[in-house]
């Protein structure tokens, strides 16, 4: 967490009220929310009214999905069909295909290229084939294990023209690159407190005054009617403190990031000559804090507990997904060959990372691959 966020959040943690509450304590409280909720809307180019507070991204996404189609076919039992891209995280994934299990909606996953980038001409033909079928468009605004950026404004204008609401999932945007609800047209958006400086277990959906939602928790209505729960104060707080610390300094720490980012990549591949980058090579389309690294005729697995028996803390894939054994959904969408794929790293900077953390990693990463690689050797299991 961000230092600021902490002292706003321990802060607010010693006062009694909840916001629902009509007596002094409860307005008091009332009060902090709602600022909150100004603050996290001025730093994500919201109204204050267009955000709904939740528990974090997965609830947020499955609102935006779950509750999004139930509002949409109830106004149109022919909205069945659900457009996602094959590399969403899992929070929009898998309810998508419950949907498709459960409440007879169709899931149409649109493909990517090699960079992780959803393939625009294949939704233009999806929208064209039957416009009146489709209750939801989602497209993350940037993938969480390649750090590829999509383009959403692109995919906002093709559904737009066919009457389609869009969601993104910009979990891993806000407070990264430059994110603008208002501008970027979306109708829903994500985001969540932990990945920008903020507590884990607050979020939000952003969404547009009109848009059709049918809520998931049923209760008080706190939230629009569409989401019911007594709301956090000190996290929310600390939440809107982040989010707002995040956006104004993004104009220096996002190079500052980028620039150790690209640092620690070339290093990589000039001490494991025949690693390979995944995801746009551009700094330009990724996120400044992301590095997917991978390494031939090594476990994924391997490397990870290598690496952090030297206390550096890499990611075989998705946080949600971690150990698992299989090969990351993302990158199979990317059409990367499962003998690579099985040996990816994901390597994430933040505001938290220095030159040492990245002189770190490149020493600690050359041994790593090659006891790696003798393990494969020795079990088989890469190659």
């Amino acid at each position: 967490m961000l230092p600021e966020a902490v002292e706003a959040m321990t802060a607010e943690l010693s006062v009694v009220g909840n916001p629902s509450s009509l007596h002094s304590a409860g307005r008091r409280a009332r009060r902090v929310v709602e600022e909150s909720r100004e603050r996290l809307a001025a730093a994500l180019g919201a109204r204050p009214s267009e955000v709904v507070l939740t528990s974090g991204g997965t609830e947020a996404d499955n609102l935006a999905v779950v509750g999004g189609y139930r509002a949409r076919r109830a106004q149109d039992d022919r909205r069945r069909r659900l457009l996602v891209s094959a590399v969403e995280h899992h929070a929009v994934l898998d309810p998508v295909h419950w949907l498709a299990e459960h409440e007879d909606a169709e899931a149409v996953l649109l493909p990517v290229d090699r960079l992780g980038r959803v393939d625009l001409a294949v939704l233009r033909a999806e929208l064209e084939r039957d416009p009146a079928s489709v209750a939801l468009v989602s497209v993350m605004w940037a993938n969480n294990e390649v750090g590829t950026v999509q383009p959403v404004r692109e995919v906002v204008e093709l559904a737009h023209a066919h009457g389609v609401p869009v969601h993104t999932d910009a979990v891993q945007a806000a407070g990264h690159v430059p994110v603008d609800f208002g501008a970027c047209g979306v109708d829903l958006m994500t985001v969540t407190g932990h990945k920008l400086g903020g507590p884990v277990g607050v979020g939000a959906l952003i969404a547009v005054r009109n848009a059709a939602l049918s809520p998931l928790l049923h209760g008080g209505g706190q939230e629009r009617q569409v989401r019911s729960g007594t709301l956090d104060a000190p996290a929310v707080r600390a939440f809107a403190v982040a989010a707002d610390a995040a956006t104004r300094t993004l104009a220096v720490e996002a190079p500052r990031i980028a620039a150790l980012r690209d640092r620690l990549v070339a290093g990589v591949l000039a001490s494991v000559p025949d690693a390979e980058l995944l995801g746009d090579p551009d700094p330009a389309g990724r996120l400044p804090g992301n590095a997917n690294l991978a390494f031939r005729g090594c476990d994924g697995d391997s490397l990870l507990y290598l690496m952090d028996a030297q206390g550096v803390e890499v990611s075989t894939g998705s946080a949600c997904s971690a150990g698992v054994p299989q090969i990351s959904h993302v990158l199979t969408a990317m059409r990367v060959p499962e003998r690579l794929a099985r040996g990816a790293l994901r390597l994430t900077l933040g505001h938290t990372t220095v030159d040492a953390d990245v002189d770190a990693a490149l020493a600690a990463l050359p041994a790593a691959v090659e006891r790696a690689r003798g393990a494969g050797l020795v079990t088989g299991r890469a190659r």
